[in-house]
């Protein structure tokens, strides 16, 4: 039998995403973040690609990218409910994670495998602040997909995309604890 780990698995087990606008102050200053990030680039890299990068959005920034994704969203021809959601994520948070997909021309690493490498980050970017003691949360909405707010907002080449927004702070009210998927319905067992 293998050694288990068995705080890492009920850490797993019971791991729950920080509503982003629960998130308040205070948020973690760099020396925090260095390690949560270390982590987060521990995930899959692909041939040794690295088809992703961090964009840490601090206060300052975050409010301009508010003020750009609702000047988008308005330019766009989008209702005023998906523009102040748009905005709102920037908005309320204190600080965020920008992970950016850098799509790399590779022979052996086909481009899928590029940005399921990026989804693994977020998500290893999520619970290595969860591990630390924060309140996390991933989200991407309109904004992370819109090729102009990604470009004037972030400074995105065309090889690259947003993966998601990692917002972090501290927990102030408890998340509802919501339905997890039926292992009965999802999975198949294979034995020949």
């Amino acid at each position: 039998m293998p050694d288990r780990n068995q705080a890492a698995l009920d850490f797993l087990l019971s791991r729950r995403s920080r509503p982003a606008k629960t998130l308040g102050l205070p948020v973690p200053d760099r020396d925090a973040l260095i390690p949560i990030l270390t982590a987060a680039a521990r995930s899959p890299d692909h041939g040794k690609l690295e088809p992703w990068r961090f964009i840490v959005l601090e206060r300052a920034a975050l409010d301009r990218l508010a003020d750009l994704a609702e000047a988008r969203g308005k330019s766009l021809g989008r209702d005023e409910a998906d523009v102040a959601k748009g905005r709102r994520q920037f908005d309320d948070s204190h600080l965020a994670v920008a992970v950016i997909e850098v799509q790399t021309p590779s022979e052996k690493i086909p481009p899928i495998e590029q940005t399921y490498s990026a989804g693994a980050v977020c998500l290893a970017l999520l619970n290595a602040a969860l591990a630390s003691g924060w309140g996390a949360n991933w989200l991407s909405g309109w904004p992370a997909h819109d090729r102009g707010f990604a470009e004037v907002g972030l400074g995105l080449q065309t090889h690259e995309r947003v993966a998601g927004f990692i917002h972090l702070g501290t927990e102030t009210a408890l998340p509802p604890e919501r339905p997890r998927p039926d292992l009965e319905q999802i999975t198949t067992w294979m034995s020949e």
